[in-house]
């Protein structure tokens, strides 16, 4: 019987809406609130001291408040100095209640507990996370006719974690993998183009900037789409067809879609489960 793999907190990566990699699950959850409530924020500030050394504090939001997430001894004495030298500013921190009683005279530190269920997040990419397919974009000239893809994939999982668990990566993988093999070798077009079917085959056609199009295509081949095919598309239809395969823990599902090197689409969709 073999053993499971230990999950450390190096093997998750937490990335904000704007793609920026952070330290922590803590300073995950105060990028997604300051998103939530619409305030903008840079990450990684730089403070200048008394005695002329410059500090980094975590986050500054736009309107110069600066937040610090407290995850280590030395950060205790950071933020002390950062508070003594903005003594007109906004400053606050968010830390572990195990540094309560070092900061308990600081009314501007929020204090959590570790024993209960936490947020986080987990990027799962694999050369495996890979797919074929052709698709006709007949709003967009230059991809009016019919041509093909090869795309990866990356995805992210968010939700409650156990134990610094949010899924087993294995049990991940095999679900990411089963679900991008459905879309391998597929012809994809918007199902407005669907001129009539029969038994085995779709007859497509539509207007496009490069004539008529009327073709016949076998049903096994074809994927119709709820709107037209492209690479934003293409992530929601991954993510409808991720979630009922996914665990209850897990609350949103992010899909990145390279069409190519250089280009893709990134979608974030929050998952409502009865």
């Amino acid at each position: 019987m073999s053993a499971s793999p230990a999950i450390l907190d190096s093997d998750f990566r937490y990335i904000d809406k704007k793609g920026t990699l952070l330290k922590s699950r803590t300073e995950l959850s105060v990028a997604q609130m300051l998103t939530f409530l619409g305030v903008e924020y840079s990450y990684q500030h730089k403070v200048t001291l008394a005695n002329g050394a410059v500090v980094t504090v975590d986050f500054r939001t736009s309107d110069g408040k600066l937040i610090e997430v407290i995850d280590s001894e030395q950060e205790i004495e950071k933020y002390k100095q950062v508070k003594q030298a903005n003594p007109e500013s906004n400053v606050m921190a968010i830390g572990s209640s195990k540094f309560a009683a070092k900061l308990k005279e600081l009314d501007e530190v929020f204090f959590y507990d570790t024993k209960d269920a936490q947020s986080g997040s987990i990027f799962i990419e694999d050369p495996s996370f890979a797919f074929d397919y052709a698709h006709i974009l007949p709003l967009v000239e230059k991809c009016s006719i019919l041509h093909g893809h090869t795309s990866t994939v990356l995805v992210e999982l968010v939700g409650d974690m156990k134990n610094n668990l949010l899924i087993d990566f294995g049990e991940a993988k095999r679900i990411i993998k089963e679900t991008i093999g459905i879309l391998d070798h597929k012809f994809f077009i918007n199902r407005k183009y669907l001129k009539s079917e029969d038994e085995s085959h779709f007859r497509i056609t539509f207007e496009g900037p490069k004539g008529m199009f009327d073709m016949q295509v076998p049903k096994n081949t074809a994927y119709l789409l709820e709107g037209e095919a492209t690479v934003e598309n293409l992530s929601t239809e991954i993510i409808k067809s991720l979630v009922p395969k996914l665990p209850r823990n897990i609350e949103a599902v992010g899909v990145y879609i390279y069409e190519g090197y250089n280009k893709g689409a990134h979608l974030i969709s929050k998952i409502s489960k009865a």
